[in-house]
């Protein structure tokens, strides 16, 4: 149904290719125009035809994955997508001819559009069609990498630290080709560096990324050259003036900063879908520091030239004047063996209050009780602070994410608080949709606890 509506909105769509390997068929109606079936798409013989067009063409458009809100149309350009996409694969990746890339990934992620850039490279993707862990076979991922014998593997970070969880061994394959892990999406806690040294292979360079939809491109990560630190990006990207600032715009090192580009990048986009004027664009990006991107992100520069990620600046815990990563109370929840999938929050409350609740997604079998509540919120003391421990600890059915499997930290907070889930995100970009309306009603219980008369906060 998704499909025949986006057909029926695209009135120059000549043609629909067909990939009948469900048993579904494609209904003919006058909005979709042909349909070719794939086996007579991939074997007929087209000429290839190149029209020249300037650097800053329009590309595509790209979603944002709704993270912080409701998705934002970016448009970029011919130009400086294929400069930084050649950068990242053929330097970073060191991809080439004879190489072989898996990188699991949905296609309405960017990871996508980077994925078939690289035949850009003479390298060959493969690509994999299901769940990336099934019941039946839930190292089938590691399968194909040994059988197809790929040189880089490309995952996320929830995906090795189920690996780990689910006892996978992936060296009952011979990944004796992979040289490199590609991990982005999220920021990769130090626990899945010793897991990966011990269960894939010691050789095998792990390389965190962290970049956006925004510039479809990565600000910092790894190359061949690079060390590894646990928990850390080696070194900020070729050609990204990438710096930390404090709250009054100074770079600093060694300190929980903002992520800032100070000069500009060829895949920066062109503009936003829908804002004719640019001043979405403009208050996005440039708002906060004039002249200088301010990408949402919470990292600290090191001094060895590291970078490590915080968690996003506009999800960041801030409790008594003290601001915290959540991204560090995630990590050391989640390796508790009770707990699937942890989530932190912190709420301004109107009456000035600040409510930091801690939602955790329980393992089959496990049960919340006072000494599952005790022992996380010893793990979170030791683990990372006093000032972390959650004010609550509250069993959910699950955490909501985006459809590329990140956490949608800013919208649950805004639920909370008791925005509108339509002024919040698209319900069309969450991967269970029932989840939206169950935050609302925890918020709605909480406003109802805390002020019965009005069901509302005090202002």
């Amino acid at each position: 149904a998704a499909s025949l509506e986006l057909a029926g909105a695209l009135p120059t769509l000549k043609a629909t290719v067909l990939v009948d390997h469900l048993g579904l068929t494609w209904p003919e109606t006058r909005h979709t125009g042909l349909t070719v079936p794939w086996d007579d798409a991939a074997t007929r013989t087209e000429h290839l035809t190149i029209t020249p067009v300037p650097f800053d063409h329009p590309l595509w458009i790209v979603f944002s994955s709704g993270t912080t809100g409701l998705p934002k149309g970016i448009v970029h350009g011919h130009g400086g997508v294929l400069l930084e996409h050649l950068k990242i694969l053929g330097l970073h990746c060191d991809l080439g001819v004879g190489d072989r890339l898996l990188w699991y990934t949905t296609t309405h992620w960017m990871m996508w559009n980077l994925v078939v850039s690289t035949l850009l490279t003479g390298a060959t993707t493969c690509t994999y069609d299901g769940s990336p862990a099934p019941v039946a076979r839930p190292d089938v991922l590691w399968e194909l990498a040994a059988h197809h014998k790929v040189t880089v593997f490309g995952t996320s970070p929830q995906y090795l630290l189920a690996m780990a969880k689910l006892g996978i061994e992936p060296t009952a394959h011979d990944l004796s080709a992979i040289r490199a892990i590609g991990s982005t999406g999220s920021a990769l806690p130090a626990s899945a560096y010793p897991w990966v040294r011990d269960h894939v292979g010691a050789g095998i360079q792990l390389a965190s990324t962290s970049g956006g939809t925004d510039v479809v491109s990565a600000f910092a990560g790894s190359a061949p050259t690079t060390p590894v630190w646990a928990g850390e990006l080696s070194a900020p990207n070729l050609g990204v003036a990438l710096a930390a600032y404090d709250v009054a715009g100074r770079p600093v090192v060694d300190q929980v900063g903002e992520l800032v580009v100070t000069r500009p990048m060829p895949s920066m986009p062109l503009y936003f879908w829908n804002d004719p004027d640019g001043s979405r664009y403009r208050d996005t990006y440039f708002g906060a520091y004039p002249g200088v991107w301010r990408h949402g992100d919470w990292i600290t520069l090191t001094s060895h030239g590291s970078v490590i990620v915080h968690g996003r600046s506009d999800a960041t815990l801030n409790r008594n004047g003290v601001r915290l990563g959540s991204a560090d109370i995630h990590d050391t929840v989640e390796r508790l063996p009770e707990i699937t999938e942890a989530l932190v929050i912190g709420v301004e409350e109107p009456d000035g209050g600040y409510w930091m609740p801690l939602f955790v997604v329980l393992a089959d079998g496990a049960t919340l009780d006072d000494s599952l509540r005790e022992r996380i919120s010893d793990a979170v003391r030791t683990g990372a602070s006093p000032r972390h421990v959650p004010d609550e600890i509250i069993a959910v059915p699950a955490i909501p994410h985006t459809r590329t499997g990140k956490k949608l930290e800013v919208p649950v907070k805004r639920l909370l608080q008791g925005a509108p889930a339509e002024q919040v995100l698209n319900p069309s970009a969450v991967d269970d949709p029932d989840l939206v309306a169950y935050f609302a009603g925890l918020g709605a219980e909480r406003r109802q606890a805390r002020h019965p008369r009005t069901g509302e906060d005090a202002s």
